[in-house]
């Protein structure tokens, strides 16, 4: 058994001994040649290629809708909205420089959502504050917003809080 355990390491190493020998053989064969290679060429100049400058590819902001009301949010954050959410079927909601068109949702607990699948914009809106969420990485990216009037007691303009509940 110590026989064959030593005759097995032996050839081990008689195997290891070769492909190292000769891929040391190879290494120097291949440094040697491209060093004459590189004192045969000359180097080539690089050219730069100046492109003129696009102010309308280059500054994607878009403006705050004309009418929209601000929604400030928690966290020092904020976004507008323009739209009635009584009853528009698309509301627009500027987030982040961007202009996203929100349809209408609708929902079976009495909350207002807006949500676009091609976006992932998500506005959901109950009586007390508006949250807005992102579907890309599954995020909340503003909470408790709300307007200037939300802020003094008035509860969120949603359709549920405009149907007069005194008509019964």
């Amino acid at each position: 058994m110590n026989k064959l355990m030593i005759a097995a390491v032996i050839g081990a190493l008689s195997t290891t001994m070769l492909t190292v020998a000769t891929d040391a053989a190879a290494q120097t064969a291949t440094t040697t040649k491209p060093a004459a290679k590189a004192v045969a060429k000359k180097p080539q100049p690089r050219r730069l290629i100046k492109r003129k400058a696009n102010p309308a590819k280059e500054a994607k902001v878009d403006a705050i809708p004309e009418g929209a009301e601000k929604w400030s949010c928690n966290e020092g954050l904020s976004f507008d909205l323009k739209g009635d959410m009584k009853r528009d079927q698309i509301v627009t909601v500027h987030w982040a420089n961007k202009n996203y068109n929100l349809p209408r949702q609708s929902t079976t607990t009495g909350a207002d959502r807006f949500h676009d699948a091609a976006t992932g914009m998500d506005l959901v809106v109950i009586p007390t504050k508006a949250m807005l969420f992102s579907d890309k990485d599954s995020s909340r990216l503003a909470d408790e917003c709300k307007t200037a009037a939300m802020a003094q007691g008035a509860p969120a303009p949603t359709q549920s809080n405009a149907i007069d509940k005194t008509s019964n």
